[in-house]
Parts: C-alpha cells; sequence; structure tokens
C-alpha cells in the first residue's frame, strides 16, 4: 500500500498512483473477444454452445439456454424469508429513487412554430449479470428496475451457467425486478448473442451491466452496433477523511471495496497524520479476520494508497483529478466539502454513511463511471434507457420568415441546395 506525503516525493507520488489506474489491454487479447464475437455472429447458437463448453465448461444444448419460468418459481423455494425481504425493500428504494428520474415529452408553439422532444423507452435491454462461482442479485435489481421505470419493453439477462446453475438468488431478484427473459449464458458470447441475436437469443437494442475483462472488451467491440451503458473497470473507493473520523469505519470500508477483486483501489486521504496512522493499523488487524482476506490483501498492497494533505481544500481538488466511483466524505460536516466536488459517481456523506448502503440498499444504482471516467460519465439511470427524438413544425408564414438566414448559411457552407428547399416552399405559395 502506498503511503504518499509522508515521504517528501508528494506530487510524483500523487502522479504514478493516478497514471497506475490505467492498465493497456493486449491487442492479442482483443483480437480473441474479437473473434468470439464474430463466430457467434456467424454460427449463432452453436457458437453459443461452443464456448460455454470451452470457457464455463458445460455442456448446453440451443433448447437449454432459456430458464424456464418454472424453474423461477422452484428458486423462490430455495431462498430464506429474510433475503426475500429485503431483496423487496432494496427493490423497492431503487424504484422510488429512480421514478424521479423519469423526463416527460414537451411542445413549444409559438407564432406558427413548434418545436418539441419525445421521449420514448428503448424497446428491448439486455442486462449482463456476472455469475460463475459468485451471486450477484443486487447487480440485477440496479439495472433492471431503472429500465423497468423507464418502461423498456423487453428486459433480458444473461448470466454464466455455473457448475450448480444459476444461483436461486439472482434469479429470484430477476424475477423482482421485472427480468422478461433469462438465459444461460455468460462471457463475450453471451455479449455477442445479445447484440447480434441468435435463433434462440433474441437480439437488443443495448446492452448494461458489469463483467470479467471478456464482457467489458465485447461490449466495446459491439458498441455502435448496440447501445451499452459503459466500459467498467475495477472497483474503487476514495474516503476523504478529517481528524474526527473514525479509523476503523474508514478501514472497514476501504476493505469492502478490497475484497471485491485483486484490482479494487481502496484510498484515503486525509489531513491527519494521526488518523492516518490509525487507518494504517486497523487495516492490517481487520484485514485479518476477512473471509477473502488474500483477494483484499494483494487490492490494498498492489492499488491501496493513504495519502497525506495539507487541508481539506487539497483533498477536494485531489478528488477531482482521481474522479472516483466511490467518494466518501468522512468529515464532521460533509456539506461544507460537497460544494467543491465535481467528479464522482456517487458521494457517501458522513460517517453512517458507507459505501456498501449504495452497493445494495439505499436506492441510487451502483452501476457507476469507474477509472477517472466519473469526470464525463454519469451512474446508470432512467436516462439510459430512453431515447429523445425532437420535433419541428413551420407553418408557411414561419419558414418565409426564415428562408433568408437558411440560405445565407447554407451559401456560407457551399451546400445551395439546402437553402433552395426552403425557397421552393415560398416560391410555391406566392
Amino acid at each position: 500500500m502506498r503511503i504518499i506525503g509522508l515521504d517528501g516525493n508528494h506530487a510524483r507520488s500523487l502522479e504514478k498512483f493516478i497514471q497506475s489506474r490505467t492498465r493497456l489491454i493486449s491487442e492479442d487479447f482483443i483480437e480473441r473477444v474479437r473473434q468470439i464475437i464474430d463466430r457467434v455472429r456467424a454460427d449463432g447458437d452453436r457458437a453459443v454452445i461452443d464456448f460455454t463448453r470451452m470457457y464455463d465448461g458445460i455442456e448446453l444444448a440451443s433448447e437449454d439456454f432459456r430458464v424456464a419460468t418454472k424453474e423461477i418459481e422452484k428458486a423462490y423455494g430455495r431462498v430464506d424469508d429474510k433475503f426475500l425481504k429485503a431483496l423487496r425493500r432494496a427493490r423497492d428504494n431503487i424504484l422510488q429513487f429512480h421514478s424521479k428520474q423519469k423526463e416527460r415529452s414537451w411542445f413549444d408553439r409559438k407564432d406558427g412554430v413548434l418545436l418539441g422532444q419525445m421521449i420514448n423507452p428503448l424497446d428491448s435491454v439486455g442486462i449482463y449479470v456476472p455469475g460463475g462461482s459468485a451471486s450477484y442479485p443486487s447487480s440485477v435489481l440496479m439495472n433492471a428496475v431503472p429500465a423497468k421505470v423507464a418502461g423498456v419493453r423487453r428486459i433480458v439477462m444473461v448470466t454464466p451457467p455455473g457448475g450448480k446453475g444459476i444461483s436461486p438468488e439472482v434469479l429470484v431478484a430477476a424475477a423482482e425486478a421485472g427480468v422478461d427473459e433469462v438465459y444461460r449464458v455468460g462471457g463475450a458470447q453471451g455479449v455477442a448473442a445479445l447484440a447480434y441475436g441468435t435463433s434462440c437469443i433474441p437480439a437488443v437494442d443495448k446492452i448494461v451491466g458489469p463483467g470479467n475483462i471478456y464482457v467489458a472488451l465485447a461490449k466495446k467491440l459491439v458498441f455502435g452496433d448496440v447501445g451499452i451503458d459503459m466500459i467498467a473497470g475495477p472497483s474503487e473507493v476514495l474516503i476523504i477523511a478529517d481528524e474526527d473520523a473514525n479509523p476503523a469505519f474508514a478501514a472497514a470500508d476501504m476493505l469492502s471495496q478490497a475484497e471485491h477483486d485483486a484490482m479494487a483501489c481502496p484510498v484515503l486521504i486525509t489531513d491527519s497524520q494521526k488518523l492516518l496512522i490509525g487507518v494504517e493499523a486497523q487495516i492490517k488487524e481487520q484485514l485479518e479476520k476477512l473471509p477473502r482476506k488474500e483477494t483484499a490483501r494483494q487490492s490494498i498492497e498492489d492499488n491501496g494508497a493513504l495519502i497525506l494533505v495539507k487541508d481539506m481544500q487539497e483533498a477536494c481538488c485531489l478528488a477531482n483529478t482521481i474522479a472516483p466511483e466511490h467518494l466518501e466524505l468522512m468529515v464532521k460536516e460533509p456539506m461544507e466539502l460537497l460544494g467543491y466536488i465535481r467528479h464522482a459517481g456517487t458521494v457517501f456523506l458522513g460517517g453512517y454513511s458507507p459505501e456498501s448502503l449504495g452497493d445494495y440498499l439505499a436506492g441510487p444504482s451502483h452501476v457507476l463511471p469507474t477509472g477517472g471516467t466519473a469526470r464525463f460519465s454519469s451512474p446508470l439511470g432512467v436516462e439510459q434507457f430512453i431515447k429523445k427524438t425532437n420535433l419541428v413544425y413551420y407553418s408557411c408564414a414561419a419558414l418565409k420568415q426564415a428562408t433568408e438566414d437558411i440560405t445565407v448559411l447554407a451559401e456560407a457552407e457551399g451546400l445551395s441546395a439546402h437553402g433552395r428547399a426552403a425557397q421552393a416552399r415560398c416560391d410555391s405559395n406566392d
């Protein structure tokens, strides 16, 4: 774990840390994913079957791709009541939050001119949910519920089959969130099937959801033929903490990110050397108690950082440079710092708003921009599942008033036919 600010080489250490988040991917790896996509486009279900055998070790027939309604109904009998109660509470919170994001069509009429914008939901969306040895029912809710709020007509979920099948928690989450179709297909082949369709898996208009490097690259390569939400990188949390912060809380939150993935990036920024030393000690103590301590340890050692700054303004400036996925303001008066924050996926305010609250229950989607992309990207929301259509109507009289300006601008660009298209209508009514 890097400790920055105590070695007299502050600026250079920070620059190296920020640059370390950019991970180059070899062309060989990209080409491998491209070949998977091309094969699925050419051979459809047959290619999906072959790649599922190759990468998941599962032998499937095409008629096995879609999860039957009866299997989903049986999944309810395999989850306990506490899980179902918590899942529904999370779903309701996500629904309530995202319902406030809905946009309406609008029209503006004046002097023979009507301008407006129509809002329509996407026809179909594919949700990728990671699987294999893990189970992520929260990812189902965080992707599907905003799509449902937007009014998407067909919500499809793909997830790897796994040796023991799809977890019942994920299947129950899909049903509770209103997913219409579930397919036991994962990896780049699952993304390709969603993008281009097969005999058994009809194509969708947009693909959302996190996944491994194969999935991320596949989404990147199919973008343009279909829409995508974002290219998700390793998870990250940045905590700004003052001298009043509890070092045990800060360490716990850093470790909660670290256990995600060995490539996860947990960072603390503080103006208190005493707190920094306390957090470092707490990380060492708490780490040994974690079931996933080896994963967390590698994340902390390779990508973790404790950064000492002179004051909270410098901390906020640095946070904006890093533009983290999750930002915690673990300070006595978080609202006083919030105005300085410009770039972050989600901001968690105060000492009792851990990042894990956002992962599961609070309401805002946990699908967030990573790797500094919060500088120009937003969290997944209802707006990701709609499209806008502009409307223009001019009466004959209104067009006559506008024709001279149209002609001048068209001639300036060397596109005289544009001007003539307007002039022809005026001439026909003289």
